[in-house]
């Protein structure tokens, strides 16, 4: 027997969406200090094999482990969506908060930055991730010629490159 028509028991929940976390920005510093802890005291383990003479020996090499926000969330049992909703929605009163996160946000990104800065991380990765990598454009100096030729046939097209071959 199904239920009974017209139920709406789903109405009678007196609340909807997550409750915050973290009842109070001291205990959000608290939990995001543990992670960072966390991280630190379990690098990531390589093994290499070396050789000393003649002896060859394989050796676990410990690896340096970024901080992220992502590796945050899922150490806080959160997505990284609730989290920057979390931080869009800060009422006034809890503006403690925000500093809180901006506290947790720059400590995750100094630690890359430094991580990659001295060789530890790779730079390459760590600039992109920080939107540190500068963006030149050597194929149009500038210019949008997207929108100039996006809408030409392909007849239009071949045109145009034999015309600006034959200059």
């Amino acid at each position: 027997m199904g239920a009974p028509k017209g139920n709406k028991f789903w109405e009678l929940r007196s609340k909807h969406g997550r409750d915050k976390l973290f009842a109070t920005p001291e205990l959000m510093w608290e939990a995001a200090t543990e992670y960072f802890t966390y991280i630190q005291e379990t690098p990531l383990e390589q093994e290499e094999i070396v050789k000393y003479k003649d002896y060859y020996e394989k050796v676990s090499i410990s690896k340096m482990r970024p901080f992220t926000l992502i590796g945050l969330c899922l150490y806080l049992d959160c997505s990284s969506s609730y989290f920057r909703e979390f931080k869009s929605n800060i009422k006034e009163t809890d503006k403690d908060f925000l500093t809180v996160i901006t506290r947790i946000e720059e400590t995750i990104y100094n630690q890359k930055f430094e991580g990659a800065a001295s060789g530890f991380l790779n730079p390459n990765i760590i600039a992109r991730d920080l939107g540190l990598m500068d963006k030149t454009d050597i194929t149009t100096n500038g210019k949008d010629i997207v929108s100039k030729y996006s809408d030409w046939t392909p007849e239009q097209i071949r045109a145009e490159i034999q015309r600006l071959d034959d200059k």
